[in-house]
């Protein structure tokens, strides 16, 4: 194998050294998924990607995302991430959108540019899709938490206002509210019940949030516990906060059809992150999800 140029970037991050790393290998076409792969366990972030080819092809640059464990059909921040890079290294110049080929289809970014700089990038996930409702005993008893600190509001599956539900827009997790940043920070994964309940669900991530935030000016906190990715937690998760929004747009969460939030992720691991949020209902019944935020550039690099 001949040496592989690399990047690292920290995604949804308003500086260096914040939100969530991810390696980016852009010239990666010669190397097979088993080395994307080993390469993938040794980094060790939460994803690696790697770019198989330099030109668009069928208007998309063709992608692959690898966790540490396994390689995934989307994950948000290396989308993100992903695109910053084809822009700054492929491409060359400023451009409004680039398309990413991912295993679950085309995913459209979008640019913002501030004094000729990327300042913040947006994507476009698939429509969610809303799976299996959780019992939020269960989810209590994974999360170490008391029932009474998960926000259902009402009784039983049938009944929940804000139920604990299986939610995918490319990629499933199981998402379930809280009541307040006191939980949100105490909740610790009890490995054993954990896997125990994925069993059951094709979801096999879970994503938890509450309506407090460590900075006023921000709506939502949340944190993404996913150790059968090899994650035991994310600092940011771009498709998880997708399903969120899908999620806050169906059950009126604000008490509106149409959302534009700010949340933070990452903090309890000392890497604050924050993502942008927009969704709103369509005319087909579909919930339109874009999630946003900034790239910072840490370091570039060769793999011998």
């Amino acid at each position: 194998m001949n040496s592989l140029e690399f990047f690292i970037v920290d995604v949804f991050a308003e500086t260096k050294y914040s939100g969530n790393q991810l390696a980016v290998f852009p010239r990666a076409g010669q190397i097979s998924p088993e080395i994307m792969q080993r390469i993938t366990k040794e980094i060790n972030y939460s994803e690696t990607t790697f770019i198989t080819h330099h030109e668009a092809i069928d208007g998309g640059y063709n992608v692959r995302i690898f966790t540490p464990a396994q390689e995934v059909t989307f994950a948000g921040h290396p989308t993100l991430g992903t695109a910053y890079i084809i822009q700054r290294e492929l491409i060359k110049a400023p451009v409004a959108q680039v398309n990413l080929n991912l295993l679950v289809g085309q995913i459209p970014v979008t640019f913002a540019y501030q004094d000729g700089q990327v300042s913040c990038l947006q994507m476009q996930q698939k429509p969610p899709k809303f799976g299996q409702v959780i019992d939020p005993g269960a989810l209590a008893e994974v999360l170490n938490l008391e029932g009474s600190e998960i926000d259902v509001r009402g009784s039983g599956a049938e009944h929940y206002r804000f139920p604990c539900q299986e939610v995918s827009t490319g990629i499933p997790f199981i998402i379930v509210p809280l009541k307040n940043h006191h939980a949100l920070k105490r909740a610790k994964v009890n490995r054993d019940k954990y896997f125990k309940l994925i069993e059951t669900t094709d979801a096999k991530c879970i994503f938890i949030f509450c309506p407090e935030t460590n900075h006023p000016q921000n709506h939502l906190s949340g944190r993404m516990f996913g150790d059968y990715l090899g994650v035991p937690e994310d600092p940011a998760t771009g498709s998880a906060n997708g399903c969120l929004a899908g999620y806050l747009v169906k059950y009126r969460y604000f008490g509106e059809d149409n959302i534009d939030v700010r949340v933070e992720q990452g903090y309890e691991i000392d890497r604050p992150s924050l993502l942008f949020l927009q969704a709103y209902p369509q005319a087909n019944g579909e919930i339109a999800v874009f999630v946003g935020g900034s790239v910072q550039l840490v370091a570039k690099g060769e793999f011998l």
